[in-house]
């Protein structure tokens, strides 16, 4: 079977503008630093919440959006992600005074010098992603029994992952669209691909309140994500500065010259 003839409106990436090139080269650099920051901040803000901090497990997973089912979810991170940011002997207080039922003497006297000493820094308020710690009204929302992201964090969060992933697998793919790959189906997958991850991922966010199992498929969505984005970010830099011009494209350049 021949190979499908090419578009009319396909440009290889030897037929266009070396300052578009560029304009893609350095696009691509930029998100694919952003997108490695990214996934160090994913395994920093997941993983750990089992206990173990140095592997991102499906009970992380879990843990982060449908809860640990007991304690609290401030004793899961003192535990987890955030057993390195303050002193055992605090950590331990911290623990106590929440098993104690968090009184309002207490939190003034022992454990409000804690957390402007150590945490006020980041868990002030001005980051959506990240819990309020200032004040005791906020504080006592993360010593209740641990039950997951609440559902509006979720939903905040989920049309910044929407709108932001589609901006930026947009941008990939029509950089990568430029690129000689057969057949065409495996191609336009690869470009489909990431949405519909995207889509799958932010869903079994919910899902997985309900059904722990379906954590396995925020790990799978989140894994074919990441896949794509690197297979399309690897392909356009190699075939836009590296590999050869396909013969197609150089058979069609000679027909229209002649």
């Amino acid at each position: 079977m021949s190979e499908a003839p090419l578009h009319q409106m396909f440009h290889h990436y030897s037929e266009l503008p070396f300052s578009m090139r560029v304009l893609f080269t350095a696009a691509l650099c930029v998100l694919g630093l952003g997108y490695l920051f990214a996934l160090v901040y994913l395994f920093h803000s997941v993983s750990g919440k089992d206990g173990n901090p140095l592997t991102l497990t499906y009970q992380d997973v879990v843990i982060t959006y449908a809860g640990s089912g007991k304690g609290s979810r401030i004793e899961a991170a003192l535990r987890g992600p955030m057993s390195a940011m303050l002193p055992a002997e605090e950590s331990a207080r911290i623990v106590e005074w929440v098993q104690e039922g968090t009184s309002r003497a207490a939190y003034d006297q022992d454990i409000r010098p804690i957390f402007d000493k150590r945490c006020m820094t980041c868990h002030d308020g001005s980051n959506p992603h990240l819990a309020n710690l200032d004040g005791y009204d906020n504080l006592k929302k993360v010593t209740e029994r641990d039950t997951g992201t609440g559902i509006f964090t979720l939903v905040r969060v989920s049309h910044i992952h929407l709108f932001g992933l589609t901006f930026i697998f947009f941008i990939v793919g029509f950089i990568f669209s430029h690129a000689y790959v057969r057949p065409v189906w495996f191609k336009c997958a690869v470009v489909v691909l990431p949405f519909v991850c995207v889509a799958i991922d932010v869903g079994s966010w919910y899902l997985v309140k309900v059904y722990h199992p379906f954590a396995w498929l925020t790990i799978a969505s989140g894994g074919l994500m990441a896949m794509s984005f690197a297979y399309m970010w690897l392909v356009s830099m190699v075939q836009m500065w590296w590999a050869k011009t396909p013969p197609p494209v150089i058979q069609r350049a000679s027909e229209d010259v002649g």
